[in-house]
């Protein structure tokens, strides 16, 4: 696991292209805000995290990233709803802050079309 990034994953890079290739601009990884978040708004008071689905547990139907693993499954099942509990009380505090928060999945940077719309519509 030591291996595993933080940030610069493709995922991120995605989004981050997409947004710079739309004329936006943005702070990265924010040390001053709860969770780091991916891209800070600060302007506009938004930040976007894009989420591991596996990493973060997206439960979406459909998902196959998501899985839990089959294996070691004390350990596993106590990490990642650890991941998904911090993730829920940095969405809450930031809310809490006056900050939009928006949380882009890693299978949903696959369609940079939707991905777009989705974008857009926070952004605006």
């Amino acid at each position: 696991m030591a291996a595993i990034r933080s940030r610069d994953m493709l995922p991120e890079l995605r989004v981050r292209k997409w947004l710079h290739c739309k004329g936006y601009r943005y702070r990265l990884h924010k040390k001053g805000l709860p969770g780091k978040p991916d891209i800070v708004f600060g302007s506009r008071r938004k930040v976007i995290f894009v989420h591991g689905c596996f990493w973060h547990q997206h439960d979406k139907t459909g998902c196959l990233d998501g899985r839990a693993p089959k294996t070691r499954l004390d350990y596993w099942n106590n990490k990642l709803r650890t991941n998904v509990e911090r993730d829920e009380r940095v969405r809450l505090t930031l809310i809490e802050m006056g900050w939009q928060v928006l949380v882009v999945w890693e299978c949903e940077t696959k369609d940079i079309e939707a991905l777009g719309e989705r974008l857009l519509e926070f952004l605006e």
